[in-house]
């Protein structure tokens, strides 16, 4: 399984650094680098890309604005020598926080789990189509729960934890949404906003930038409109 890597940084010293760790890893691919936000926007509008390292503190466009203007969800890997940012990046979903300079080890860290949680979703979309697709979720200490993945409606962000709404229960579990989100089948689940992921057959409304499920209207933030729309709109006429 090979993951398509770009590398966000306006220091060359970093970029090289991360380039190095990069390129020790087999299963990762770097296909850019850059030294400024702006130009991996446009870069990311054409191109699909699994992992993006990215530096906070850069000119024009930081690291955390750029994070908030994304419509594209790889996993975010933020990359800085400052550690006060930590907090409001894992409220904007990135899947880890490497604070300079980072240690080999660490980088590893990292990509083993994301490899992990990449693996995770690959065996959760290939199960047998006689087969009941499931998902078990940690709901305490000890206990593990199956969720059948065609029962979830709504997955909602309360910052270090998640709510997962089915038709049946709710349960509160030690997670991100956007790792979550990560796991759950792409045709079938739309991340909608910074809070709310959504089974796409649960919509039974759409109004401006809003969508009913399950009686309850939820927000589609605004640069996440554009694709939501695009994708409930398509699913619906396919």
């Amino acid at each position: 399984m090979d993951l398509r890597v770009i590398i966000i940084d306006d220091e060359p010293l970093a970029i090289n650094v991360l380039k190095n760790y990069v390129e020790q890893v087999k299963q990762l691919e770097l296909i850019q680098t850059f030294s400024n936000a702006v130009d991996a926007t446009t870069f990311l509008q054409e191109n699909e890309v699994d992992i993006i390292f990215l530096d906070i503190n850069m000119p024009i466009l930081d690291g955390l604005d750029f994070l908030e203007s994304l419509h594209v969800s790889p996993m975010i890997v933020i990359t800085t020598a400052h550690e006060e940012y930590a907090i409001k990046s894992y409220e904007l979903e990135a899947i880890d926080y490497l604070v300079k300079p980072i240690p080999f080890p660490r980088f590893l860290k990292t990509i083993n789990r994301i490899t992990s949680l990449k693996q995770s979703s690959a065996k959760l979309a290939s199960q047998p189509s006689n087969e009941k697709p499931s998902i078990f979720v940690k709901v305490d200490k000890k206990k593990l729960q199956k969720i059948f993945i065609d029962e979830i409606v709504v997955v909602e962000s309360l910052k270090d934890y998640i709510r997962i709404k089915t038709t049946s229960a709710k349960y509160i579990i030690h997670r991100t949404l956007g790792s979550f989100t990560d796991e759950l089948p792409s045709d079938k689940f739309l991340r909608i906003h910074r809070s709310y992921t959504i089974a796409i057959d649960k919509i039974e409304a759409i109004e401006g930038n809003s969508v009913e499920v399950d009686g309850i209207r939820y927000t589609i933030g605004r640069s996440y409109l554009n694709e939501a729309k695009s994708r409930i709109l398509n699913d619906t006429i396919s």
